[in-house]
């Protein structure tokens, strides 16, 4: 009874239930009104016209009966007028009691009524004690692949969510949500954010400004980490009192540009682990193609050890008999000056061939002023015309119109390209644009922007040499921010993970604990006493204590964690 009661309280309070509720009453009233107008007629025509005398409870009895279709035929009227009114009744009581009665209640009393009691069971607070979390402003593209991470590094997280009911549905999904608004100071006290490992405000510019603004009135010290879609909006999150502002799309647009393969800088390091360099190098139009890993002589020639090679999406195991195609990309690890001497023995299209960007949106801009910087000449392809102004002076050559028109890409500079950077925000475009170019000049070297993790393989299979996304890079930069380390991005899809030696393989060799085998994990190195072993061999043991940096996706690290405990 009293939970009835303090649900009906809540119900109340809501100034939008009180006026459910006062149109519901009105109606009933209405309602009221016609079966006393029916009542009075019942008495009128039975005095009248039939000759019989009813007490005023029998009209009102009879009144419903006819009109809720009962009919239960103990008063009936023998004259065509007393007939014809039971049809007006009849017909107005279906309409009245049996159609819109029913809807009135579920409209203005039952669905409210649920809604209140989902809005009561959102939490609106984190319990008490709560401290070392991560709070998420927004449900965004990123905050999926974060919130995965954030599990996989036994952190806390909670995720604002403005909508009561949302944040209910959201709970049954599994993911940790507190109901409130996202500027409201009173969010942010419930959410214990002086206790908070880092606040991550990924909504718009604007709305960031003043989460950031809102939290630093409560603590000036608990970390921020912003995301900035425009370059004014990065020195006014600063000022705001960001700890770190991350403009993504500028990074995104900067790290398809990097894994461009254009003069002397070939390999795309794409992170770092201690004094060690984790590169990527496409292998087609070099001396590499068509070639084994061991007819490579990669390793004697350099000293990196390749670690993977990318194959239309899917990370592949290193075997000295892999034969690299036209379009792998293998992954290598070592050390700055091995990364040079790879460069050198790479042959890389020459810097004085353009490379075309398709897209002139941020992500683009941000990948045709990277590209600039390299002293790379920029072609930009744009179907809207208003951007003409603002890239004319940023690009060496810009083609307004369509990039699915063969005109319009070899006016913008195929034929001479070396390189396509795709930059739209649309994954079928990209596809279609891959294909497209692909087949126009096989040589390219083509790197795109994806959206949906569903589209790896596509993008892949369409012909990508490389691919990225803004969820992925937005994710990786976070967790490199909250685990103190320098991001790594690996092509899309796949991650490294460092992770301590389980006890159950603690003492086996490397070829007896099947981790590759049975997770599909790939072993980079080996991390003991201080030192690190990169590309270890099968007969190595696994050190108790020791940890192991390996690369592979989200998957294959869950099942690591459910094989080995």
């Amino acid at each position: 009874m009293k939970f009835i009661i303090s649900e009906m309280a809540y119900f109340l309070r809501e100034r939008q239930s009180r006026k459910n509720l006062g149109a519901l009453f009105k109606f009933l009233l209405f309602m009221l009104g016609v079966v006393a107008v029916y009542s009075v007629l019942f008495h009128f025509i039975m005095a009248v016209f039939e000759g019989q005398q009813h007490s005023w409870l029998t009209g009102v009895y009879w009144t419903l009966t006819v009109m809720s279709t009962l009919g239960f035929g103990d008063i009936t009227f023998h004259t065509d007028l007393g007939r014809l009114f039971s049809i007006v009744v009849l017909l107005s009581g279906i309409v009245l009691l049996l159609i819109m009665l029913p809807f009135a209640f579920i409209r203005y009393f039952y669905a409210p009524w649920l809604e209140a009691q989902i809005r009561q069971r959102a939490p609106r607070k984190v319990p008490d004690g709560t401290a070392g979390h991560v709070i998420i402003c927004r449900y965004d593209s990123v905050a999926p692949g974060l919130i995965q991470k954030l599990a996989f590094n036994q952190i806390p997280y909670f995720v604002i969510e403005s909508d009561p009911v949302v944040a209910e549905r959201m709970i049954g999904d599994g993911i940790s949500v507190v109901s409130g608004e996202v500027d409201s100071r009173t969010t942010y006290e419930k959410l214990s954010v002086s206790a908070a490992r880092m606040v991550i405000a990924n909504a718009e510019d604007m709305i960031n400004t003043g989460i950031t603004l809102t939290v630093r009135e409560i603590d000036s010290e608990v970390p921020i980490c912003a995301f900035a879609e425009a370059e004014d909006s990065i020195d006014i999150l600063e000022l705001s009192g960001a700890t770190h502002v991350l403009p993504l799309k500028r990074k995104l647009g900067e790290h398809l540009a990097a894994r461009i393969t254009i003069g002397a800088d070939s390999a795309h390091v794409v992170g770092t682990y201690r004094d060690l360099q984790i590169v990527e190098f496409i292998v087609h139009d070099t001396a590499l193609a068509g070639k084994t890993l061991k007819e490579t002589r990669l390793r004697e020639l350099t000293g990196l050890n390749v670690v993977g090679v990318w194959e239309k999406g899917q990370v592949r195991p290193v075997r000295g008999d892999l034969r690299l195609g036209r379009f792998s990309v293998p992954v290598a690890i070592g050390t700055r000056p091995q990364v040079e001497r790879l460069n050198q023995l790479l042959e890389a299209p020459d810097s004085s061939h353009p490379v075309l960007v398709i897209g002139g949106g941020r992500v683009g801009r941000a990948a045709a002023a990277a590209l600039r910087r390299r002293g790379v000449m920029v072609h930009v392809v744009d179907k809207d015309p208003r951007l003409e102004t603002a890239l004319r002076a940023e690009v060496d050559k810009l083609v307004i119109g369509d990039a699915s028109d063969r005109a319009v890409l070899f006016e913008a500079g195929l034929e001479e390209a070396s390189a396509v950077a795709l930059t739209t925000n649309n994954d079928a475009v990209n596809v279609h644009l891959t294909v497209y170019c692909r087949r126009l000049k096989p040589s390219l070297n083509i790197v795109t922007r994806i959206t949906h993790q569903r589209n790896i393989e596509s993008i892949y299979r369409a012909g990508a040499d490389s691919a990225l996304s803004y969820t992925s890079l937005g994710r990786e930069h976070v967790i490199s921010l909250l685990l103190d380390r320098e991001p790594v991005m690996v092509g899309e899809g796949a991650d490294f993970f460092l992770i301590s030696v389980p006890d159950s393989l603690a003492g086996k060799t490397l070829a007896e604990s099947h981790i590759g085998s049975s997770t599909g994990l790939i072993v980079i190195a080996i991390e003991s006493g201080g030192e690190t072993l990169t590309n270890p061999t099968p007969s190595m043991q696994l050190p108790p204590g020791s940890r192991l940096l390996m690369l592979g996706t989200t998957e294959q690290r869950e099942a690591f964690a459910a094989e080995f405990k």
